[in-house]
């Protein structure tokens, strides 16, 4: 038994060796990025929690030493950034990693070098082994559809391999991260999801419906070209599309960039309209959408959650 047991891990660890590379060269370009990049380094600091979570919840995880082969590499990260690795076992990331992939290159490229954005972000990707780490989708909205010199606001889809890890940070996005409205359209369904069926909260509808002539427009990050918002998104913004696939609500760039627009344009946060108000079936919806995030965590058995969620140090 402790044989098949050691093969096993054997074989899992082969499988995840893209993990591993992946990680080891995003936080490597992440810290190169950050020494060029002022009022960066949280980003890094945040990635390093993020990726160390993720990799913690797998079944055979990878260790921070196993991650950084290089020991003066490690050291010295751990000198710059020693609160990710104290806490990535005891709270949970806000979001996942690629988004600080994302927000980096922003801040280097200036918001509204769009076209420039998303060609570092395939350059970026081009060297990553697929689906570890690495998000399939970016979007990009704007408070007018028309006004082409009016302020970007990005989001990536998340960069999660596999349904646990992705109703983790999902669940702590609604919680902890992603404007109230957004949050709450997508808590309405978290997490009643299959590929058959979606299920909607009996007794709390959050879908907002966005104003008609904003600019949400997505892309996939492989093959260039735009994309329509899938069936999930429209249930829950109102977004138009003649999609008919739902994918995990949540899991699309669409929330994360309707978000970051929410928060930042007031305009359109007023002209968007809200399903239900009520305070009462909202904080039902949290402590259910909390209590779903335990579940998961116990069934994963990580066992040692604070109940807090990570905030990066600032410079």
């Amino acid at each position: 038994m402790a044989n098949q047991e050691l093969n096993r891990r054997e074989q899992f660890l082969i499988t995840q060796q893209g993990f591993r590379e992946n990680a080891y060269k995003i936080i490597m370009k992440m810290d190169g990025w950050s020494n060029m990049t002022p009022g960066s380094q949280h980003l890094v600091d945040e990635i390093l929690h993020s990726i160390f979570f993720l990799d913690n919840i797998k079944e055979f995880p990878f260790s921070p030493e196993e991650i950084f082969s290089d020991v003066d590499i490690l050291t010295a990260l751990m000198e710059k950034y020693p609160r990710p690795f104290q806490f990535y076992l005891t709270q949970l990331p806000r979001r996942s990693p690629f988004s600080c992939v994302l927000d980096m290159i922003v801040l280097r490229e200036n918001p509204e070098n769009e076209e420039q954005i998303k060609q570092s972000l395939q350059e970026l990707i081009r060297d990553l082994a697929p689906q570890f780490l690495v998000s399939s989708t970016i979007c990009i909205s704007q408070k007018s559809n028309t006004d082409q010199n009016s302020k970007r606001y990005y989001g990536v889809s998340m960069s999660t391999n596999g349904p646990n890890p992705r109703k983790i940070v999902i669940a702590a996005s609604c919680l902890n991260n992603w404007d109230e409205y957004v949050s709450g359209a997508v808590m309405t369904y978290y997490p009643k999801h299959n590929e058959k069926k979606s299920e909607k909260k009996k007794y709390f509808d959050g879908t907002i419906k966005v104003p008609g002539n904003i600019r949400c427009e997505s892309f996939s990050l492989s093959r260039g070209e735009q994309m329509s918002p899938c069936k999930s998104c429209h249930n829950l913004f109102g977004l138009n599309t003649e999609e008919a696939t739902e994918w995990a609500y949540g899991n699309c760039a669409e929330p994360e960039s309707l978000s970051n627009l929410l928060k930042n344009e007031e305009g359109v946060k007023n002209g968007t309209t809200v399903h239900d108000r009520s305070a009462d079936n909202r904080q039902k919806a949290e402590r259910e959408v909390r209590n779903d995030l335990q579940a998961v965590l116990r069934m994963i058995k990580f066992k040692t959650w604070s109940g807090e969620f990570y905030n990066p140090e600032l410079e």
